[in-house]
């Protein structure tokens, strides 16, 4: 987390308010090569939650690695189950995580 009174980085990812002097609170994962992964963008008002960025970020780190499958929302760790995205998956996420 960081500040960011000028607004400079708020402007280079589109979620700073001019009117009102304020960025929105926007998380993003970026990786090494620069590349963005992941982005959230939040109202002023409204809170983060660490774990659930902790989550996005090992589920990134783990797919840059494993990058025919998915991390469904309930992923941790390697080894929780993982999808393969694909046409046949509509619909059938839930089904293909309880089995």
């Amino acid at each position: 987390m960081a500040s960011d009174a000028p607004g400079k980085v708020g402007r280079m990812f589109g979620v700073y308010l001019e009117d009102a002097g304020l960025s929105l609170r926007g998380t993003f994962i970026i990786a090494p090569d620069g590349k963005l992964m992941n982005s959230a963008v939040n109202f002023l008002n409204m809170g983060r939650n660490i774990d659930e960025i902790l989550r996005q970020l090992k589920a990134n780190l783990y797919l840059a690695k494993k990058t025919t499958e998915g991390c469904p929302s309930k992923w941790k760790d390697e080894g929780d189950a993982t999808l393969n995205p694909g046409p046949e998956m509509v619909g059938r996420v839930h089904e293909a995580l309880t089995k």
